[in-house]
């Protein structure tokens, strides 16, 4: 049986031409600085992104990671979202390796209010308080069915930053996505950010590995922290082709994948017993409640496995089906009638 897998974007796999520019990269020890492939990436997003200095690194959470390592200090305190990547998926590693407090914010939307956050930030004067060092914000906001963050709280958070003397830190783990959903530059987006983590390993198609972009001194930090979380990588430019190919190549292409997404969120929507908000797909990714059935998420995605749909249970009543390059228009039709097939022997 043929299998269609919606369970996410990670599922991708490299192309022909993506694994030809893999087999031909030249290489060097990337730890001594000596891999030119590597150097290339590094520049080309920075470049993309509007920042002076870029670091590759495995994966996209040791990006993160990194990136808080580098901005902070042990005891200090990190403004996130109650439903973020850093705070949800990340091992609590703010905590383990950096020593950090986490204080979270809720909204629908995955944006932080900063009138919420106001009466929060401690500057470190009383020596009972967590020291407020930084924000971190997600674009776009996978817990919260990939939004695209709205540019003017952005720039409202940005300017809380300002007035209070903290960093900005962006997870842009689909920030290409955000980019391509509302038809501005990668630069723009990032403008506000101190630093921006960028996933190449998603709907940009590569094998692997994350680039972390920000000042060069930040940069420089940074690549201090790769190492202490075992990130320092030797002939890494092998891995570097793959992502330089991506962003070149894969980026504008991620509108098919959005264009996909809403075909498929339709067809689930109409499927018995799955609840879809239609305004809330955005990019490429589907969220639909299994609340109605009364049949719990991961018991709805065993059936629709069985059937040949892969989807992700990603709470007890709530299924995800990710749109990526792997995926055709061919496939997403079928998809669609599977899932109304298997709802309605639910039902």
């Amino acid at each position: 049986m043929r299998t269609i897998d919606l369970r996410s974007d990670t599922v991708t796999r490299p192309s022909a031409a993506m694994r030809r520019a893999m087999a031909e990269a030249v290489v060097g020890d990337d730890v001594f600085g000596d891999d030119p492939t590597v150097k290339a990436l590094e520049e080309h997003a920075a470049a993309l992104f509007g920042k002076t200095a870029g670091l590759f690194l495995p994966s996209g959470t040791m990006s993160n990671q990194a990136a808080l390592l580098a901005w902070t200090e042990r005891g200090d305190e990190v403004f996130v979202h109650e439903q973020s990547h850093v705070l949800l998926y990340e091992q609590a590693g703010a905590a383990v390796l950096g020593s950090l407090q986490t204080r979270s914010f809720a909204s629908d939307d995955g944006m932080l209010d900063p009138g919420a956050m106001e009466d929060f930030v401690h500057t470190g004067e009383d020596p009972h308080n967590a020291r407020t060092r930084l924000v971190a914000l997600e674009n776009t906001h996978n817990h919260c069915g990939g939004r695209v963050l709205d540019p003017r709280g952005v720039l409202a958070v940005r300017a809380f930053c300002d007035r209070h003397g903290l960093v900005l830190h962006l997870d842009g783990a689909r920030v290409c996505n955000a980019a391509v959903a509302s038809g501005r530059p990668p630069a723009e987006l990032a403008a506000p950010f101190d630093s921006v983590s960028v996933c190449l390993s998603k709907g940009l198609g590569a094998p692997v590995g994350s680039v972390l972009v920000g000042p060069a001194d930040f940069v420089k930090r940074a690549r201090r922290a790769r190492k202490l979380l075992g990130g320092g990588m030797r002939q890494a430019g092998i891995l570097a082709a793959a992502g330089l190919f991506a962003l070149r190549e894969n980026v504008a292409r991620l509108a098919e994948d959005h264009r996909r997404c809403r075909t498929l969120a339709e067809a689930i929507a109409k499927a018995p017993g799955l609840s879809v908000d239609l305004a809330r797909v955005e990019t490429n990714m589907v969220f639909a409640s299994t609340r109605l059935t009364g049949t719990k998420a991961a018991e709805v995605a065993r059936r629709l496995a069985e059937a040949g749909v892969l989807a992700l249970d990603e709470s007890p009543w709530l299924l995800r089906f990710v749109t990526h390059l792997d995926v055709d228009d061919a496939d997403v039709e079928e998809a669609g009638e599977i899932v109304a097939r298997t709802m309605s022997a639910i039902m």
